[in-house]
Parts: C-alpha cells; structure tokens; sequence
C-alpha cells in the first residue's frame, strides 16, 4: 500500500538533518520503553517484522511523524495489538483519560484472535529450488504496480530501469508474510538505479541509488 512511510522522493519535507556523531540510541527514558513495548506488542500479538512494518505504514500522519521515531514503533504496537484483538480500538485512549482523572467508559476485553502463524526458520533467510531470473548486468524494469497491502517496492522506483548489481540470497517475501499468508520466498537483486532515472533531468547527477528489490518485483525491459 502506498501509506505515508513511502515517501522517498515526495517533495514537501524539507531539508534531511543527519544525526549528531554523539546521538544517543535513546535520547529520553520514554524512549526505551516505547521501543520495548512495541518489540513485546508484535510479538505478544504473533505477529512477525513483515505485520510491525505493515502497522507502521497503516498509520496516520499525526501518529508516524508528530510523535517522533519511537512513538511511532509504540502506535504501531497498539494497531498490532488492535489487529489481534487484545486490545479494543480506543482503549488506549480511554486508559490514558482516566488515568488523566477523566471519567470515561473503557470498551470491553475482546477475545482474542491471533494469526495461526508460525516461522519455518529463524530469520527472514530461506532456501528456494529455482534459479535466479535476472543476472549480475542485465537491465530490468520495476512493476508500475499500486499494490493494496503491505510492500517492500518502493513508490519512487515503480516503472523505472536500473541495472542488476548483485543477486542476494532468498528471502521470505513480506507481501505475503505481512499478511500472514506464507513466507513465499524468493530471490532478491541489488538494483542501481541513477538519479536522473528516477527525479527527472534535475536530480543531481553525481549519484545512483542501489535498492534491494525481491523477483516478484522486476520485469525485463525487452
């Protein structure tokens, strides 16, 4: 789906900031917990890292950016726990208000319904008995596709050619692992794609972009 984490490439951002040499992992105590909670939320839900990134770009503009990096894991944790139904929509809130002093109804405990999911290996690394499609040269094309759930192909890279760098092991596919739907596994290619390929004549011209892209992904160029 094409939910506000893809935005690579969109303008309207602003300038990037990289991060201070001497920047902490945590910046603020709150943070560590929120990354905690969010770890013990996806897995208490059984769900898998495809479902956590999934949730991440289900969410909505206020709850991915304006509450900073963590509290974006932590609001993914509760859609995931929301998704499984151990927590209700809206519980959260109203725990919040009534700790606040506010007196509202809290919405009853659902029955749980957690995914019948369960990993063939550790990892996302899997073995597949097909040979690779595309080969170390050869030029391919991203699919211009618009898919409906979760995916790895970024937004800015559908419909453009760039060129196979290197072919990497197979990897359980995160369209279908997100959703629970089998692992799936397939090749993954290291594709350079150049900037005026992918932002037009204006794109500075002194780089390339090299995007790990699953087979599913590419389509020749012929």
């Amino acid at each position: 789906m094409d939910g506000i984490a893809d935005m690579g490439g969109t303008p309207g951002w602003g300038s990037m900031h990289p991060p201070r040499r001497d920047e902490p992992v945590f910046e603020e105590p709150w943070e560590g917990r929120a990354f905690a909670l969010a770890i013990f939320s996806n897995r208490v839900s059984g769900g898998n890292v495809d479902s956590f990134r999934h949730a991440l770009e289900r969410l909505d503009r206020a709850a991915y950016l304006d509450d900073g990096y963590y509290g974006r894991w932590l609001n993914a944790g509760v859609l995931r726990l929301i998704d499984s139904a151990i927590l209700a929509p809206g519980a959260v809130d109203a725990r919040a208000r009534n700790l606040r002093g506010e007196h509202v109804e809290e919405p009853p405990i659902p029955e749980p319904a957690k995914p019948d999911y369960a990993p063939t290996g550790e990892g996302s690394l899997r073995s597949v008995d097909t040979a690779p499609v595309f080969a170390v040269g050869e030029r391919v094309r991203a699919k211009n596709v618009s898919v409906p759930g979760h995916t790895r192909l970024p937004g800015y890279v559908r419909g453009h050619t760039g060129v196979v760098e290197l072919i990497q092991p197979a990897h359980v596919l995160p369209d279908t692992n997100a959703h629970f739907l089998g692992e799936n596994p397939q090749h993954v290619y290291s594709v350079r794609f150049d900037s005026h390929e992918l932002w037009g004549p204006d794109a500075d011209p002194f780089f390339t972009l090299t995007v790990e892209m699953y087979e599913s992904y590419l389509e020749t160029t012929s």
